[in-house]
């Protein structure tokens, strides 16, 4: 599993446990639908033209004599202490993954520069600013859609169509197809494939109600079914003293001053209500229009009010963040929170360091009429390696996702060499591309459901046989096992990747509608409206009267959002001629 680029800021220790824990959960999905591969294979052959070059056709095959082949990367905390900390005579710059790339592939692999700090970090962020400013570009050059836009609209990178279509192994393409055409229509831009999209799970995003059950037994609670149920739980655990310290000191819904993200976050509140802010749905003739905006979201709002009236949220929370609101879990004051699948290792896992009797579990999102809701999924894929305009082997960037994938999921898979060692288990980042199967984290729960059930775990491997070594460890009762207690909250009977089965299953995901880069008005007013509106929401469910939403829907209009709108419905007309 990969850490998503949340809105929740956490301790920087939390982040690194959760990054460490989400790399390394997940088996390839072998489901993708004929109808999907059909959409991919028409998304990436339309338009461009950019002759191949004369490079070995296949698509594992050696450039002979090597070839250099420069990135600009980050390097991670956790990569610099979890991974190079423990493994003796690799560094960034030397180790398994460079060394196989360069005898399998005869690539080089350069970093022009490297950056200390996650891909999301400040000091990252504006020295690849100042690089795409300056026009001295690597050969390979990993851009957001936005910057991805710019570059193609400068004529500084190469159209990757043609490429993609002969280079990419039959392996890779099964992957990057998992997600449907909508990596590939954000990498396409005047029906040129100006980029190789390292495709991110929009599954991993979906939502959760994390509940502490021995509360629920305490009070004589059953799991919620509705958003009633939903509110009575939250209504009994600030009331009904769930901690037994006979002080009303516990909240029943544990939400950040940012709302949204993938822990203590408001996506899957909302969603009981069919209302999905920060997303783009279809309505009822067809046309995009924006989730947040729509009347459904007034419900939920006047429902959150309530229950901030009732005393069931932090009357602060408006000026706390992850890390504040994690402390007040941490101290067993919160038995509520909506999140990810990996919410168990971060938050969670504070509090079952401090009261070893607490537990958690993972239930499906509820609606209001106790139907079944639809999941709301961000569109996640927000890293494209483009090419630098001239560089004489663009392709070679399509064979690093080739034998990247080949090497931790293909037949010639050696996962506990290159993708998680037990000493190392975030290896797979030593590489400057680390594109994975988008299901690979519920295919991981499948299989080690069915050895289960089964009662005979010797059939699973890589990823699977991992995952089971750490619930069998926690479940030994050891003290090295005590921590991997959100392992099995995740993977065991009754963990959160068994939900995401279960909505799989179901056909309940709905995906966010445009995945295009930013539209000019998009690039100028985004940051603006999403304030206004998260402003509007916090005040309005810390009392403020509910007529603040319909004076915002109509601000939203008139400062960009209307013009934001036609622009996002000529990109989708576009895409369904």
């Amino acid at each position: 599993m990969e850490l998503k680029k949340h809105k929740v800021k956490a301790l920087s220790v939390s982040i690194l446990v959760i990054t460490t824990f989400l790399s390394a959960c997940s088996g390839q999905d072998e489901s993708t639908s004929t109808g999907q591969k059909e959409a991919v294979k028409e998304a990436v052959s339309t338009a461009g033209t950019n002759d191949v070059k004369g490079a070995n056709a296949d698509p594992l095959g050696k450039y002979d004599p090597p070839i250099d082949v420069s990135f600009v990367r980050n390097l991670s905390d956790v990569v610099e202490n979890n991974v190079l900390g423990v493994l003796k005579g690799e560094t960034f710059e030397d180790n398994r993954w460079s060394r196989l790339y360069k005898d399998q592939l005869g690539i080089n692999i350069k970093n022009s520069w490297v950056v200390k700090g996650n891909d999301t970090s400040e000091q990252y962020l504006q020295k690849l600013n100042v690089t795409l400013a300056s026009g001295d570009l690597p050969d390979v050059i990993p851009v957001n859609a936005t910057q991805l836009k710019q570059l193609s609209d400068s004529d500084q990178i190469e159209d990757m169509t043609a490429l993609y279509q002969k280079y990419a192994s039959p392996l890779t393409k099964e992957i990057l197809s998992q997600e449907g055409s909508s990596p590939f229509d954000a990498a396409t831009i005047d029906g040129k494939l100006m980029a190789i999209p390292q495709v991110d799970s929009s599954i991993e995003r979906a939502m959760f109600i994390w509940i502490r059950t021995d509360w629920l037994q305490k009070l004589g609670l059953q799991p919620p079914k509705t958003m009633a149920d939903v509110q009575a739980i939250t209504k009994a655990f600030a009331e009904n003293d769930p901690d037994g310290n006979g002080k009303k000191d516990t909240f029943g819904l544990g939400l950040t001053k940012g709302l949204w993200g993938g822990a203590m976050g408001l996506e899957g509140f909302m969603a009981g209500y069919k209302a999905y802010p920060n997303m783009w749905i279809t309505d009822a003739s067809g046309k995009l229009v924006y989730g947040g905006i729509q009347p459904e979201v007034k419900k939920a709002l006047q429902s959150l009010q309530s229950m901030f009236k009732n005393g069931e949220l932090d009357q602060e929370f408006g000026i706390k963040d992850g890390g504040k609101v994690s402390e007040q879990i941490a101290a067993g004051k919160i038995g509520m929170e909506y999140g990810e699948q990996w919410n168990s290792i971060w938050p969670l896992q504070l509090n079952r360091n401090n009261d070893p009797n607490a537990q958690w579990r993972a239930y499906p999102i509820v609606s209001e009429s106790g139907d079944m809701p639809k999941v709301p999924l961000k569109f996640s894929t927000t890293k494209f390696f483009a090419i630098k305009k001239g560089f004489k082997h663009p392709e070679a960037v399509i064979k690093l996702f080739n034998l990247h994938l080949e090497k931790n999921f293909g037949t010639t898979a050696e996962f506990d060499k290159y993708y998680a060692p037990p000493e190392a288990e975030s290896v797979w980042q030593l590489s400057p591309v680390t594109p994975s199967p988008v299901k690979k984290n519920v295919e991981a729960f499948r299989a080690i459901d069915a050895a289960r059930k089964a009662g005979n775990f010797s059939t699973l491997k890589g990823e699977a046989k991992t995952i089971q070594g750490k619930i069998d460890a926690f479940n030994s009762g050891s003290k090295e096992g005590f921590a991997l207690w959100g392992w099995e909250r995740i993977y065991g009977a009754e963990g959160s990747e068994g939900v995401v089965d279960q909505y799989d299953k179901n056909n309940q995901f709905l995906m966010d509608k445009f995945v295009g880069a930013p539209t000019p008005t998009m690039v100028e007013r985004k940051s603006t409206l999403e304030k206004l509106m998260n402003e509007t929401y916090t005040k309005i469910i810390m009392g403020g009267s509910i007529d603040e939403f319909d004076k915002f829907t109509k601000d939203w209009a008139k400062l960009g959002g209307e013009q934001i709108t036609k622009e996002v419905n000529d990109w989708y007309m576009t895409k369904k001629k």
